[in-house]
This record gives structure tokens, C-alpha cells and sequence, in this order.
């Protein structure tokens, strides 16, 4: 897998109204690597911590890798699995599941609630041997810059990082030269900070796709030495990136309902108890929409 160098984005997981996984789960890939938005997007990434999760069954949780590594197939995306689990025998598994339906690098979080630095490294040890497939580790809690170049010296396939722990923009310097610049880092968070980390050498940002095309054409924009057009396109991403901080995946699955790709948004955990609302009230979806439609002359489709 070529080093990726711009926005990657994470999959967002489409269910009908029984809460089972929904077809436009490949819709969904489709739309966001086909057509038009083949320029803008060109990595998928499924971070299975807001999207699948430890805590879905077996079935689901093998049932949704399956689905984006059959229409990647056709698309040839680099498509990026999670294999995060409570223990390393079950990652270890969900590591070679995703390399049997095409995957062509995995990604992890550390154990949930797992403290010791040296329980953190032994864990993505494990995941690294499993597949021999390039490994990102999604940096969380207290996973310090030491943990990190340890675990790129001692394990030979991580040289990715998404990193969530603490203010990533004072690490990456650090991360940088401790790693001779081998380690390519990324950001997550709705890439809040996308041009002062462009500014600072980050290799890209993971955040969610709901509008990773105004992302994307930022990224393109900076790299291309187009610095106003980039902060510009940027400013058209942020109005929507606050609203989403606030009402969380539903409005981000509003949002693709919106652009066509999904018929509901939505969410399993709502499902559960308050049918398809919850947090994303009416006032919170009229703004959305109003939002949506002032940049919708940016969107590639």
C-alpha cells in the first residue's frame, strides 16, 4: 500500500428500519469512491469504534468488512479495516478476516481501558504479526509519543498513526523526527484543524464522510500551493463540522440521507429506544439542511 497523503475517510455503516445492516452500506462505498467523487476521495478507512464496534454481534461485525471489501474490489480503493477488540486473540482474528476480504491495511485502537504502555505495545505486536498488512494505530487516552516509537521500532508493519491522544498539532514535531519521518501521521476529531496541520507536515486527516469532499478539495487546494482557496474551502467544512460535534453520528448520517446515498439516518444505538431521532431534533436538522444547501455548488456530487 502506497503511503496515503490526504483526507481518508471513515465508512459509515447504513441500516433500514429493522436495525439490519442495509445494502447502501455498498452504496455508500460506491458514491464516495465512484463517479465525481473518484477526484476528491480515494481512501476508505471503516474505524469500527463509532461505526461497528466490540460490543456488535459476530455476524454483524464480520458481515459489514465483507460488504465494503466487495464493492472496493470493484473501485480499488485503499481500503482500510478495523480489527479493534477487547482481547488480541480476537483482533488477531479480525485481522486475518479483513485480510481475506481484501483489505490493504488495518487499523486499531489499543484495548479499551487498558492503562499499561507495555500491555498497549504486546497488543499491537500481536495485530502486526497477524497479516503482515501495513498497521495504523488509533491513538487514544494515554498512548504517549514513547509508546508510539516503541511500537514503530519494534513492530515493522506500523508506520500509520490516527492520532486522537491528547493535542495531536504538539506531537507530531516529535513524532516526526523520532521516527525519521517513517511514521506518517494523521489526525482525527472532524479534522478541526485541518489547515494548521497541513501547515505542520501531517500526512492527512481521517475525518467523517459525510462532506469529505470539501475535505478533500481543501487538501488538494494547499498541496497545489493554493493557500487562500484551501483556508477558503475549509471555512465551507467547518460551519458543517460544528454543527456535527454537537448532534454526533445521526447528523453525520443525516447528512449522507440528505446528499442520496442513505434512506434513513438512522443509528443502531437510537434504534433501540427512540426510533430514528434522538439528539438530532428538528431546529438541529432545519440548520443542517440550511447549511448543506450553501455549500452544495462545492459538493462533487
Amino acid at each position: 500500500m502506497p503511503h496515503p497523503t490526504r483526507p481518508m475517510t471513515p465508512a459509515i455503516s447504513a441500516f433500514d428500519r429493522t436495525r439490519s445492516i442495509s445494502s447502501t452500506g455498498g452504496e455508500y462505498v460506491r458514491s464516495t469512491t465512484g463517479g465525481e467523487l473518484t477526484k476528491a476521495i480515494s481512501d476508505i478507512a471503516l474505524s469500527e469504534r463509532k461505526i461497528v464496534g466490540w460490543r456488535t454481534t459476530t455476524d454483524y461485525r464480520d458481515l459489514y468488512p465483507e460488504a465494503l471489501g466487495a464493492a472496493a474490489k470493484k473501485l480499488r480503493p485503499a481500503l482500510v479495516l478495523g480489527v479493534q477488540a477487547p482481547t488480541a486473540d480476537t483482533a488477531v482474528r479480525y485481522a486475518t478476516h479483513a485480510k481475506k476480504v481484501g483489505a490493504d491495511a488495518i487499523i486499531s485502537l489499543p484495548p479499551a481501558d487498558e492503562k499499561d504502555p507495555k500491555a498497549v505495545v504486546d497488543y499491537y505486536k500481536r495485530v502486526g504479526e497477524a497479516t503482515g498488512l501495513p498497521l495504523f494505530a488509533q491513538a487514544v487516552g494515554n498512548m504517549s509519543v514513547a509508546t508510539l516509537i516503541e511500537m514503530y521500532k519494534t513492530i515493522p508493519t506500523f508506520r500509520y498513526i490516527k492520532d486522537e491522544a491528547g493535542q495531536p498539532l504538539f506531537r507530531i514535531q516529535e513524532l516526526r523526527e523520532k521516527s525519521s519521518d517513517q511514521l506518517k501521521v494523521f489526525t482525527g476529531g472532524h479534522g478541526r484543524t485541518m489547515i494548521d496541520e497541513m501547515n505542520r507536515g501531517f500526512s492527512g486527516t481521517m475525518p467523517a464522510a459525510s462532506f469529505a469532499d470539501l475535505y478533500a478539495s481543501a487538501w488538494d487546494s494547499w498541496q497545489e500551493g493554493k493557500r487562500k482557496e484551501s483556508i477558503e474551502m475549509f471555512g465551507r467544512a467547518s460551519m458543517l463540522i460544528s454543527e456535527v460535534s454537537v448532534y454526533g453520528i445521526e447528523s453525520l448520517k443525516y447528512i449522507l440521507q440528505l446528499r442520496g446515498v442513505f434512506h434513513t439516518y438512522q443509528t443502531r444505538e437510537k434504534a433501540a429506544s427512540a426510533g430514528l431521532g434522538g439528539h438530532l431534533d428538528e431546529k438541529g436538522k432545519e440548520t443542517i439542511r440550511q447549511m448543506l444547501d450553501e455549500v452544495k455548488p462545492w459538493l462533487k456530487a
